[in-house]
C-alpha cells in the first residue's frame, strides 16, 4: 500500500476539499426533512401562511446548494483519480519496459495488459467513486441516524433492526454476483478467444474443413455465456425482491409506530413526516454496502498484483551513465539525468575521422562464452573475434543457439560465464541505450506496427532518417517496387502486425528499417526465409554494399552465408565447425552436406 499511498499523498489537499464539501452535502441532505417538519407543523396545521415562501425558498436553496457542493465533490473525486491511475499506470508501464526479457518469457501478454489496464482501473474506482461513495454512505448514515434520534429515539430503533437485514442480503447478493461475475469474466475471454483464433486463422479452418468443429466449439462456449447470464439474473430475482420488501417494510412500521406517537402527543405530525422521509433516506447505503466492499476488495487484490510487478527487478542490470560516460565520446548527460546523443552530423564527422586513423565502430569479439537458461545450457564455448566491415555468417539446426547469440549481443540475457566485448568493451560496461544503438536488427519473427510503411522504416530513428533515407533503405531491401504499387505508397497503412502483406513483403520491410538506422552493426536473423531466390540474391548484393557495418547473417540456406568472411556451424550449442565457404566445402562435415541436401550437387 505504501506506493498507493504515495501517490494519494499527492492529492491530499483536494481530498480534504472534496470531504468537505460532501459532509456540506449530506447535512444540506439532513436539513431538507427538517423544513418539511415545519411546512407540516406550522403551515398546514397552524397555519401560518407567512412562513411558506421562506420554507420553499429554504427547500430552493438546499437544492441548489446540493447540486453545487455534489458537483465540487464528484468533480474532486473523479479528477484525484484520474491522476492517481494516470501516474500508477504510467509508472508501471515504465517499470516493465526496464525489465528483461527473462521476465517476459515467464508472463503472458494477456496478464501483462490485465495489470496495466484492468487492474489500474479498480485502483482507479477505489480511488474515486467507490472510494467517495464509502465515505459518503458512512458520512450520510452517521448524520441521518442522529437527526432520526433527535426526533424520536424509540423509532429510531425501527430503521436500526431492519438496515441489518437489508445490509445481510445486499451482502449475500454482491457477493452471489462477485463470483458469476468472475465466471462471466473468464468465460468472455475464452470466447473472444475462440472467435478472435477462428478469424485469424480462418483460412487454415477452411483448409482444414474444420467449420463445423469450430462452431460447435464457440456454441459450446457461448451457451455457457448464456446459462451464467441467467444465474446472475436469478440471483437477482432471489435477494433483489428481498431487499425491496424490507424497504417497504421500514416505512409501514415507521408510519405505524409514528402514527401511535402523533395520537398519543409524543411527536407531531410533521415530525413523523420528516423521519419517514429519513427513514426512506437512509436504506440506500445498505443497498450498495455489498458492491462497495466487492469493489474495495477488489483494489486490493489488484494492487496486491500490481506490487508483485513492481517488485520484479531486471536480470540485467544496466550500468549507471555517469559512470561510464568517459567512454561515450557521442554522448552528454543532461541535468535530470537522461543521456542525449549529439547531432548525426557531429556523429559522422567522429566516424570519418575514425576511418582515417583505421579505426572503425563494429568490432564484435565473443570470448569463450557460455549461457544457460531455466537450468538448459543454450551455448557453450562460443568464441569468435568478428573485425569491422566483415562478414559473419551462422548455420545450425533449429534450437541449436544461433538467435540466442544475437540475444545476448543485445543483452537480452547476460552470459553465464565469458565475455563480449564491442569495439574492445565489455557491453557490461555500457548503457543498454547506447549498445543497441549501435545494432541494427531484423529479428527473425517479423513485426510491424499498425502504422504507414515509411514510418516502420524510420522505425529506428524517427528524429533523423529522412525521406530519401526511407527510399534508398526500401530499394536496398527490393521493397520499392511493391510499395509503389499500393493504394497510399508509402503513406499505406498497413495492418496489426503487418496484416495485409505476404511475409515475403513484410521481411523486406523489416530489412529497409534495419538499413535505414544506418548504425555499425547489422544483424540479420533468418530474415530471408520467406523470399525467393531471386529477391534473395538481389538483397545480397545490396548488403555486400554496406562496407562499413559488421554484419552477422543467420540462415537456414547456404546462399545466405556463403560469401561471409568466416561461418560458424552450430551444433547443439558449440561451434561445430567454422570457416569459409570453401574452407568448410574442402572438410566435406555438416556444411558440405548441407550444401548437398539443398543444391542436390556440387556443380549447383
Amino acid at each position: 500500500m505504501k506506493r498507493i499511498l504515495k501517490y494519494i499523498r499527492r492529492y491530499v489537499p483536494l481530498y480534504g476539499v472534496a470531504i468537505a464539501a460532501m459532509v456540506i452535502s449530506v447535512l444540506l441532505d439532513a436539513m431538507s426533512p427538517q423544513i418539511t417538519k415545519r411546512i407540516i407543523d406550522d403551515v398546514i396545521v397552524g397555519g401560518k401562511m407567512n412562513l411558506l415562501m421562506k420554507l420553499l425558498l429554504g427547500l430552493l436553496g438546499i437544492g441548489l446548494g446540493r447540486a453545487v457542493f455534489q458537483y465540487t465533490k464528484e468533480f474532486i473525486f473523479d479528477f484525484a483519480a484520474s491522476g492517481i491511475g494516470c501516474r500508477l499506470r504510467k509508472d508501471l508501464f515504465d517499470h516493465i519496459q526496464t525489465l528483461s526479457v527473462g521476465f517476459f518469457d515467464s508472463h503472458n501478454t494477456g496478464e501483462l495488459m490485465a495489470r496495466v489496464k484492468d487492474d489500474v482501473d479498480r485502483i482507479w474506482d477505489a480511488c474515486g467513486f467507490v472510494g467517495m461513495l464509502i465515505l459518503e454512505c458512512t458520512i450520510h448514515t452517521c448524520i441521518i441516524v442522529f437527526c432520526m434520534f433527535q426526533i424520536s429515539p424509540v423509532l429510531t430503533l425501527i430503521p436500526l433492526m431492519i438496515m441489518p437485514l437489508i445490509m445481510f442480503l445486499a451482502v449475500k447478493l454482491e457477493n452471489g454476483l462477485g463470483a458469476v461475475y468472475d465466471k462471466i469474466s473468464e468465460e468472455t475471454a475464452e470466447m473472444n478467444t475462440v472467435a478472435q483464433e477462428n478469424l485469424a486463422g480462418v483460412r487454415t479452418v477452411k483448409a482444414f474443413a474444420r467449420e463445423v468443429y469450430e462452431i460447435k466449439k464457440f456454441k459450446s462456449h457461448n451457451q455457457r455465456f448464456y446459462d451464467l447470464n441467467m444465474e446472475q439474473a436469478k440471483l437477482v430475482a432471489r435477494y433483489q425482491p428481498w431487499i425491496s420488501f424490507l424497504s417497504k417494510l421500514l416505512s409501514m412500521l415507521v408510519i405505524v409506530a409514528g402514527g401511535i406517537s402523533v395520537i398519543q402527543g409524543k411527536i407531531t405530525i410533521g415530525a413523523l413526516g420528516a423521519f419517514l422521509e429519513y427513514s426512506n433516506n437512509i436504506t440506500w447505503p445498505m443497498e450498495i454496502v455489498g458492491w462497495l466492499s466487492n469493489g474495495f476488495a477488489a483494489a486490493l487484490a489488484s494492487n496486491r498484483k500490481i506490487q508483485a510487478i513492481f517488485a520484479q527487478e531486471p536480470e540485467v542490470k544496466e550500468i549507471s551513465k555517469y559512470d561510464c560516460l568517459e567512454r561515450l565520446d557521442g554522448a552528454e548527460i543532461t541535468k535530470d539525468g537522461r543521456m542525449l546523443w549529439k547531432e548525426e552530423a557531429a556523429e559522422e564527422k567522429k566516424a570519418k575521422e575514425e576511418d582515417k586513423e583505421g579505426q572503425k565502430q563494429g568490432r564484435i569479439q565473443f570470448k569463450h562464452v557460455d549461457f544457460s537458461l531455466h537450468g538448459r545450457r543454450i551455448l557453450t564455448d562460443i568464441d569468435f573475434d568478428l573485425l569491422p566491415g566483415k562478414t559473419l555468417g551462422i548455420m545450425g539446426m533449429t534450437g541449436s543457439g544461433k538467435t540466442s547469440i544475437v540475444n545476448l549481443l543485445q543483452r537480452f540475457y547476460d552470459v553465464s560465464s565469458g565475455e563480449i566485448k564491442v569495439d574492445g568493451v565489455d557491453i557490461r560496461s555500457l548503457p543498454l541505450s547506447y549498445l543497441r544503438g549501435k545494432m541494427a536488427v531484423v529479428m527473425q519473427e517479423v513485426f510491424l506496427f499498425s502504422d504507414s510503411i515509411s514510418e516502420n522504416i524510420r522505425m529506428g530513428n524517427k528524429e533523423r532518417i529522412r525521406w530519401e533515407s526511407v527510399e534508398h533503405a526500401a530499394s536496398c531491401a527490393a521493397a520499392h517496387g511493391f510499395i509503389m504499387k499500393l493504394g497510399q505508397q508509402y503513406d499505406t497503412v498497413v495492418g496489426e502486425r503487418g496484416v495485409g502483406l505476404s511475409g515475403g513483403q513484410k521481411q523486406r520491410i523489416s530489412i529497409a528499417r534495419a538499413i535505414a538506422k544506418e548504425r555499425p552493426v547489422l544483424i540479420l536473423d533468418d530474415s530471408t526465409s520467406a523470399l525467393d531466390t531471386e529477391t534473395e540474391k538481389e538483397i545480397e548484393g545490396q548488403l555486400v554494399q554496406l562496407e562499413n557495418s559488421t554484419k552477422i547473417i543467420i540462415g537456414h540456406r547456404i546462399s545466405a552465408v556463403r560469401h561471409a568472411d568466416e561461418i560458424l556451424i552450430l551444433d547443439h550449442g558449440r561451434i561445430a565447425e567454422r570457416g569459409t565457404h570453401q574452407e568448410l566445402m574442402e572438410k566435406k562435415g555438416q556444411y558440405y552436406q548441407t550444401y548437398l541436401v539443398q543444391y542436390g550437387s556440387l556443380e549447383a
